[in-house]
């Protein structure tokens, strides 16, 4: 299992329900999660087959803004 960590700025309930249907279309649903407490709103993905360009694309298409962690 591959884990990835990027800094985003999906700050908050509503910000996570808008990028949930891309996230699990690219990752899968219950391989993501969003620390919102964290300052930095970390991104975990943990799977075995993630393409991180596609993540990128996908945060990026809901709106978001992504970075390595």
């Amino acid at each position: 299992m591959k884990t990835l960590k990027f800094k985003t700025n999906i700050n908050c309930g509503n910000c996570i329900r808008a990028v949930t249907p891309t996230l699990n279309e690219q990752v899968g649903a219950g391989n993501w999660q969003v620390d919102t407490a964290n300052p930095d709103k970390i991104l975990t993905i943990n799977s075995d087959s993630v393409d991180t360009e596609k993540v990128k694309a996908a945060v990026k298409e809901a709106g978001f803004e992504i970075q390595p962690a």
